[in-house]
Order: structure tokens, then sequence, then C-alpha cells
């Protein structure tokens, strides 16, 4: 891809996330630590433990986007199955990483490092490990595409290892005009005119306390890559809702 600023996808795997068992946190945790690097990400998908499924999505979104991001499905258990997915995405073997083999035996030994356990080191041929400081078992990068466990803690910690292979582009900067006393129906007209004279920035609209006793309003969000262009159009934007006799304030 050419554009100055690389752009990113995620992929969520696993029946867990589905079924409502389990909260997803990883695709907040990522999307933050893409916009801080100022790469765009565009799109984000959840699939079950199906590997056809895995395999289709995995290769629809490497071909539009620079970066992929997997998080789950590399455990020890039958149905971790992101390892076989992969492989079989990138017409390549699921061979056993010997550096992979080598820290799973060094973190289980002799005893516990066991059949189960030794499916974590089976990394598509060709790929490169991603350090875990947490528990060790690595996951690993094929391509333009990361591939890292599901557990919070652990994927947070595996992005250390991930950000320094990322080309970064320009950060996002981003300023919020809280509007107070009217709903996000009584400035839109206000917004669109902001944002039809600001056709390379991006204006949204965030409502808050409908329906509820208290204060309502909502956020107007102004985001851009050009810091002064940002702060020009928020300055325009109070200036003219000040104008409309709307109560708002930069924040």
């Amino acid at each position: 891809m050419t554009d100055a600023s690389p752009t990113a996808a995620v992929l969520i795997i696993g029946d867990e996330v589905l079924s409502g068992r389990t909260q997803d946190t990883n695709l907040n945790t990522i999307a933050r630590f893409l916009a801080a690097l100022g790469i765009d990400l565009l799109e984000a998908r959840t699939v079950g433990d199906r590997k056809a499924q895995i395999v289709e999505a995995l290769n629809a979104l490497r071909a539009g986007h620079d970066y992929v991001f997997t998080t789950g499905g590399i455990g020890p258990t039958h149905d971790d199955i992101t390892a076989d997915a992969v492989a079989t995405a990138f017409g390549v073997a699921l061979p056993e990483h010997p550096e992979a083999l080598a820290i799973l035996e060094r973190r289980y030994g002799a005893g516990e490092f066991n059949a189960p356990r030794r499916r974590m080191a089976r990394i598509p041929e060709g790929g490169a490990l991603i350090a875990n400081p947490v528990t060790d078992a690595p996951g690993f990068q094929i391509g333009n595409v990361f591939v890292m466990a599901g557990v919070p803690k652990i994927m947070t910690a595996m992005l250390e290892d991930v950000a320094p292979r990322l080309r970064t582009g320009a950060v996002v900067h981003a300023r919020t005009v809280r509007v107070t006393g009217v709903g996000e129906g009584s400035v839109a007209d206000i917004l669109s005119a902001a944002a039809r004279a600001n056709p390379d920035l991006s204006f949204g609209s965030y409502p808050f306390g409908a329906g509820t006793v208290g204060e309502i309003g909502t956020n107007l969000v102004v985001r851009g890559r050009d810091e002064g262009a940002v702060e020009a159009a928020t300055a325009a934007l109070l200036e003219t809702l000040e104008l409309a006799g709307v109560v708002a304030t930069a924040v």
C-alpha cells in the first residue's frame, strides 16, 4: 500500500467471545496502541473457532490492509486452531519452531511439557516469534499478520515486541467540544457545515445523558493529522455554537 499512514485490521478469534462468555477488550487496547503510532485501524472482525472461517477472514483482511492483528486460539487445547488456519491461509507447512520449542521446554520442564503444550511450538513456516513476557509461549508474525494470544494481559505484553516492527504514520490529533443542555439533533446542522468546510478533518457526535435525569448534551469531536487545522476548526466550531446560543466548551 502507498498511503502515507499504514492501515490495519483486527481479527478476534474465539467461540467464547461470540457466545458472550468472554467480553473482548483486546480490540480497544489494539486500537489505542495503533493510534499512538499513527496507524489507521479501519476494520475489525470476530469469528469462531472454525478453520475455514478464519482462513477466509484472514485472507481478505491481509489483502486489504498493511497489517492484520489476530487475537485468540494459540493455546494448548484442541480448539486452539489459529496457527493451523494461518498456515493454511499462507499455504505453508506448520512445523515445530526450534526456538519456540526450547522456550516451552524451559518453561514447563520435562515432567510438565506434555503433547498439548508442545502444540504451542508449531509456527507456520517462515514465521518469526513474538515474545511473551508473561507466560513465555510465543505468538508469531508471518508476512503482515501478527498472531497473538487472546488473554488480554498476555496480548498487551506481546505488543511491546510488535511495535518496533511496524511502519508508523502521522498521529491523529483530536479535540472535543462539550455541548450541554441540548441533544445532538440541535447541533447536527452546525456540525455538518463544519465538516463540509473542512474536508480533510473528521467530525463526530457522541450524545450523553439521553433518557436520564440530569444533564444532557453531546460531545463533538474534531480529528485530523494537521494539529493546526484541528485547533482552527475547533475554535470556529465553538464560535458558531456560541453565536447560535448553544452552551459549549472545549475539553
